[in-house]
């Protein structure tokens, strides 16, 4: 049910309200309630939805800046506020300069004066109006009786989802359950004007911190609610679609209840999610099992172009990078997480062109690009790998190095299949020890020949800048906080202890591999 200013201004609590301005916006939609005591126009709307927001305030940090009170409700019109209550506090000041009064008639805000403010008590206010907007004055049982008909009329259908899909057709409203891992898993669909994959994206940050009653996202003039089920002690998001805005949240809750409680009766359980079992069969390396999901999961083995492990990325900003590449209709991802730690396929989307040369190396790249602009990002990809058993292959490939990876590339944010696979190999020498590992340690044997301090900073240097600089004077410079003529003077040096040019295609790999094994040698110590 909408619930609009009108509504609320008839409610108790506004018994001696006046309102001063913004009359012709009383029918704005009320869907919160909060104080507003700040100092500036920005604080005003900072750190919180303001769209549809019923706005308390006494002006109490810019009581002596009628400018500000202005600017402040101009703000708040422009993000979406649904009206501004004011409170005069002292009876000695006049209860609202006529220049507010004539901003918020210029700004389509409605503003209300409440008379005798000074006495008022705002946990009242919020109360009662809070109570309205979820419940409204006559609470919809047609929904709740006409749902419960349908879903616990085991007679005359077959099945849960089948009783579920008349109660949403004959109630207009749309249900999806989501996997922990946000996989549709069923879904009965009565409109389609926005779609599933859109909900699950706009709606994921509000489904991970779900509250009692249940979360309003508006995409794209739809009403979606999001909130939390457990079904046979398995977690799952449920999320409901008012197609035509008829109920409030505590009916849409309520519905909610009911549909969870028709499930544990039909004794529903909800089919796996193969694509979340999918990227956990290739993860634990059984290809069989990955075999027999991957058409259950509707993907095609040789639309996977990449596999990665990933830590830090679970946050709203990488979510919002990642469904920017995904809506372009380039890649696909299938995502499980677990608290800070994800696994994903990256797939060929529908946009695809296999005609491109590189073009998955190039658009996987560019999205681990923007995922790194967040310091604390860490990706391991295997990139270019061949169907389910490049897939498996690749993710065995990450489990066995980035523990390692990190510790002998610690300035990197992303590790490709290139540098996991020279770690896999410096694992191996360091395991098998013997000859092969002496024959790279001794690559380094001129340094700790000299062992003296001068020596123990040009073995750095030169760690840093094959390792860390890729190469780079100018970078390895900065890694160390010395001149770059200081690093040109150690690098001339180094050419000298070891009679050979460090730079140069044939010396490079094996020191490289010397210097990784080093580094990997400090970080069992």
């Amino acid at each position: 049910m909408k619930v609009t200013v009108r509504d609320c201004l008839q409610l108790d609590s506004f018994k001696n309200c006046i309102v001063v301005a913004g009359e012709r916006k009383m029918e704005n939609r009320v869907k919160s309630i909060s104080v507003m005591d700040s100092a500036d126009a920005a604080e005003a709307v900072k750190g919180g939805e303001v769209d549809g927001m019923m706005v308390l305030t006494t002006f109490a940090g810019m009581k002596n800046s009628v400018k500000m009170q202005c600017e402040s409700i101009k703000v708040l019109a422009g993000a979406g506020a649904a009206a501004v209550v004011y409170f005069p506090r002292e009876r000695s000041v006049k209860s609202v300069e006529k220049e507010v009064i004539a901003a918020a008639e210029e700004a389509g805000m409605p503003f209300v004066v409440m008379a005798g403010g000074e006495f008022c008590d705002y946990s009242g206010i919020i109360s009662e109006v809070m109570e309205h907007v979820l419940y409204g004055n006559n609470f919809k049982n047609s929904l709740i009786n006409n749902t419960i008909f349908h879903l616990l009329n085991f007679e005359k259908y077959a099945s849960f989802q089948q009783a579920l899909h008349e109660a949403a057709v004959n109630n207009d409203f749309q249900v999806v359950l989501l996997s922990e891992e946000f996989n549709p898993v069923f879904a009965v669909e009565t409109r389609h004007q926005t779609t599933i994959n859109e909900a699950i994206r706009r709606g994921r940050e509000v489904a991970l911190n779900p509250g009692n009653l249940y979360s309003l996202i508006e995409i794209e003039g739809v009403l979606t609610y999001w909130g939390l089920v457990n079904i046979n002690n398995d977690k799952y998001y449920l999320f409901i679609v008012d197609n035509e805005d008829n109920y409030s949240a505590g009916e849409i809750t309520k519905l909610a209840e009911i549909i969870e409680l028709a499930m544990g009766m039909w004794k529903y359980t909800p089919e796996r999610d193969a694509k979340a079992e999918l990227v956990k069969a290739l993860i634990r390396g059984n290809k069989s099992l990955a075999y027999s999901l991957r058409e259950e999961a509707g993907v095609k083995s040789g639309d996977i172009i990449s596999v990665l492990y990933a830590k830090h990325i679970e946050t709203r900003q990488s979510d919002e990078i990642i469904d920017g590449f995904v809506k372009k209709g380039i890649i696909d991802v299938i995502k499980i997480a677990e608290e800070d730690e994800s696994y994903a396929l990256i797939l060929k989307g529908e946009k695809f062109s296999d005609e491109e040369d590189n073009l998955d190396k190039s658009v996987c790249t560019q999205l681990f690009d923007a995922l790194k602009e967040n310091k604390a990002v860490r990706i391991f990809h295997v990139t270019g790998v061949d169907g389910i058993e490049g897939a498996g292959d690749g993710f065995r490939l990450i489990g066995e190095t980035w523990a390692f990876v990190e510790s002998i590339f610690p300035y990197k944010r992303v590790f490709s299949k290139y540098e996991l696979s020279m770690v896999a190999g410096c694992i191996n020498i360091q395991v098998q020890g013997g000859h092969l590992k002496k024959t790279f340690t001794d690559l380094l044997e001129p340094f700790r020949k000299e062992g003296d301090n001068k020596a123990r900073q040009l073995l750095e240097t030169l760690e840093t800048f094959v390792l860390d600089a890729g190469m780079n004077s100018g970078k390895t410079s900065e890694f160390m906080g010395i001149h770059t003529n200081t690093v040109q003077y150690r690098l001339k040096k180094i050419n000298e202890i070891l009679g050979a040019e460090i730079t140069g295609n044939r010396v490079i790999p094996g020191l490289t591999i010397a210097l990784a094994l080093r580094r990997l040698e400090d970080t069992a110590k």
